[in-house]
């Protein structure tokens, strides 16, 4: 009966948490005073026609992008964006898949920016 009551508190705790999470640009401007690393996954050329402060450009459709993504440390946290949040929501459930710990993505993308 004791690992059984344990088992369900350890799986309500872990039940409501989650690596991805979208949020909204105020939350997104917030979470950006904490230094985590930005990863923008639009095209460069998307990229430098206009981007947030500081992102990193990993353009999602490149066939570097997997090679990239795999080199940074999963025990940081990571904010993700693209144009309208097609890419970036397919780049975060990657980086959920790959053990990453938490990624927070731009609800709307830049657009919403």
């Amino acid at each position: 009966m004791k690992k059984l009551f344990i088992l369900l508190i350890i799986s309500s705790c872990t039940k409501n948490f989650s690596t991805f999470e979208k949020v909204e640009k105020e939350k997104f401007k917030q979470l950006i005073k904490n230094d985590y690393v930005i990863i923008d996954v639009r095209t460069p050329e998307e990229f430098f026609r206009g981007h947030i402060d500081n992102a990193l450009n990993f353009d999602f459709n490149s066939p570097e992008f997997n090679t990239q993504i795999t080199k940074l440390n999963k025990e940081q946290t990571f904010l993700i964006y693209c144009s309208a949040g097609g890419r970036s929501s397919k780049a975060s459930s990657l980086m959920e898949s790959l053990g990453f710990k938490k990624v927070y993505e731009l609800k709307g993308g830049y657009r919403n920016w």
